[in-house]
């Protein structure tokens, strides 16, 4: 299978492109590398190395042009280093000392501290923690850093050059006792729900000289603890994010354990059940369910009785949440078996069987069903889903009640273990795919993002939640452009839009033995509609596909497997 994907490379673009469009060579292949064990075809740790020494390459001639080419200087910074370590600030303060022309006031925890260069001694002030009273006397924007980490040595020069309003962060590494930059830290647009379960943004954060007051309104000891604090407390406080590799860590695992641990304590005053989970690193959180309301988990199917007897019975045997109803729609079933089993079903007190004469519209059938639905929140379920964690209902449930909450999905695998869905980035391929699709189950993926609960700006409908009345707020799916392909990512864009936030819950694990009842689209009507289809999302939702902020720009589109992106994908945009 490598030699053919290698192969298929040398073919000329046209010739490539051509045999995209054609049915049966895309079944071939797509059927091929499912079989051939490749699973997520990661790149090695040294081509890994290799692609981001490249990115980092790209990112210094971006940082180079924009400081040649705009000479503005909005603020000197202020920067606090956290942490009581005197070999560890003094890491911090070399870096500092590089561009130390930048630098209003160093405030540290170690008051006494010894610093052997003149220019930058006379700038070092002892503070009692980040929300020490004299901080607040400094009009200067305020820049915290973790003792031991270190500035890329223009950091200070791009960080004075933007233009943001209230906190603002970068990406990261690590650094190497030898001096090498690895294990790149390529992260999303602000992600709260990734912050409360991985503390994604644990250093080199800056607050304008407004922002900083809010400092003085948390009990946080922790830059990860202090960004969730300060967003709980305001929900309209903007948080930006610039893409651009400037603060290397050291070896930062038992920080961000320590991170964790304060994130957890807090969002328990939120009434949510958090744990921190050490080994995995990452904090698991159950939202309360205290209304426990009905739940309509709508399963559309034409004949397919194996499946939708699977997908049933897994739902009644294995759920703990018991306040759901299903609402299978049969949409012009002909087999005997099928009928003779769906009439049977129609009689179970929690099932409801409804008629869908029409031809299949994915899209419709769902908007029929909702409104026959009774519950407060409205499950979309594939006929060829299967429960595996019984709590998964308490965890999507919990979430989908939250206010600031719309889509909820849950992590999908196929049969043998593999990661079917976790969570969709727009982008892949130039329309929509699946976040780190293929991976084993059990895998922690890019940045513990595999496992960790977080906001994507969509999910599959495959196994969906959300409030009944969002759902009509948006007007359902759409029923008319998008039948078949891509309602869903449509769907949650427009429920992203609302003001609202998708997310996927890493806990709610389910089995999805995808399409087994309608088949691969592989006939020239159905490959028509499909491109019809996506070319509705491209012209729709351009902006989402060129910046999904759940993603990051440095990381490949090609592929769905948060890999780097290569020089040719640089050279193609």
């Amino acid at each position: 299978m490598l030699a053919i994907k290698a192969g298929v490379g040398l073919f000329p673009k046209p010739l490539r492109e051509f045999a995209k469009k054609n049915p049966a060579l895309t079944s071939f292949y797509s059927r091929s590398l499912q079989k051939s064990g490749l699973f997520y075809g990661f790149p090695s740790k040294r081509k890994l190395q290799a692609l981001y020494y490249q990115t980092l390459s790209l990112q210094q001639t971006s940082i180079d042009e924009t400081i040649k080419a705009d000479g503005r200087i909005h603020s000197a910074v202020s920067v606090v280093i956290i942490g009581q370590g005197a070999e560890a600030i003094k890491l911090t303060l070399n870096s500092l000392q590089r561009q130390v022309d930048l630098i209003d006031r160093v405030y540290t925890e170690i008051q006494d501290l010894q610093s052997p260069w003149t220019e930058l001694s006379s700038k070092l002030h002892g503070v009692n923690g980040s929300s020490d009273p004299v901080i607040q006397q400094d009009d200067s924007p305020l820049l915290l850093i973790n003792a031991g980490d270190e500035l890329h040595p223009q950091a200070l020069a791009c960080i004075c050059r933007q233009k943001f309003d209230d906190i603002l962060y970068v990406d990261s590494d690590e650094k190497t006792a030898a001096g090498m930059l690895e294990n790149a830290r390529l992260l999303p647009d602000w992600n709260p729900d990734y912050q409360f379960s991985a503390a994604y943004i644990e250093s080199g954060v800056v607050f304008s000289a407004l922002a900083k007051k809010s400092l003085t309104q948390i009990s946080a000891k922790t830059i990860a603890g202090a960004l969730v604090q300060i967003w709980m407390n305001n929900r309209t406080i903007n948080i930006s994010h610039v893409a651009l590799s400037l603060l290397h860590y050291p070896d930062s695992k038992q920080r961000r354990r320590q991170q964790l641990k304060e994130i957890a304590e807090f969002i328990k005053t939120e009434q949510a059940a958090a744990t921190t989970i050490a080994d995995k690193q990452i904090n698991v959180m159950q939202w309360p369910v205290y209304s426990q309301p009905l739940v309509s988990l709508i399963i559309p199917t034409k004949n397919a009785k194996g499946l939708v007897k699977d997908c049933i019975e897994s739902i009644l045997k294995k759920s703990t949440y018991q306040n759901y109803e299903i609402l299978l729609v049969d949409n012009n079933s002909d087999e005997p078996e099928s009928l003779a089993y769906f009439d049977e079903l129609d009689k179970h007190p929690k099932i409801r069987v409804l008629k869908y004469p029409h031809p299949f519209n994915y899209s419709a059938i769902n908007n029929f069903a909702v409104k026959h639905a009774k519950g407060e929140v409205i499950g979309l379920v594939n006929n060829d889903i299967e429960v595996i964690t019984s709590d998964w209902l308490e965890y999507m449930v919990g979430h989908a009640l939250r206010e600031d909450i719309g889509c909820v999905g849950a992590k999908l695998m196929y049969g043998d273990d593999r990661i079917q869905h976790a969570g969709v980035v727009l982008g892949y391929g130039g329309g929509a795919g699946h976040a780190h699709k293929y991976f084993p189950r059990y895998h922690p993926g890019y940045m513990n993002r595999l496992i960790a609960t977080q906001n994507y700006s969509a999910v599959t409908a495959a196994c969906l939640l959300i409030k009944k009345s969002l759902f009509d707020l948006v007007g359902g799916l759409n029923e008319t452009d998008l039948t078949v392909a891509f309602n869903d990512v449509d769907f949650c864009l427009r429920v992203r839009e609302s003001g609202v936030r998708n997310l996927y819950c890493a806990e709610a694990e389910l089995y999805h033995h995808e399409s087994v009842s309608r088949g691969l689209d592989v006939s020239k009507e159905k490959m028509a509609r499909f491109n019809a289809e996506l070319d509705y999302l491209q012209t729709n939702w351009a902006d989402v596909i060129a910046h999904d902020p759940a993603y990051n720009p440095n990381l490949t589109l090609r592929r769905e497997n948060f890999s780097i992106k290569d020089q040719k994908e640089w050279n193609s945009q």
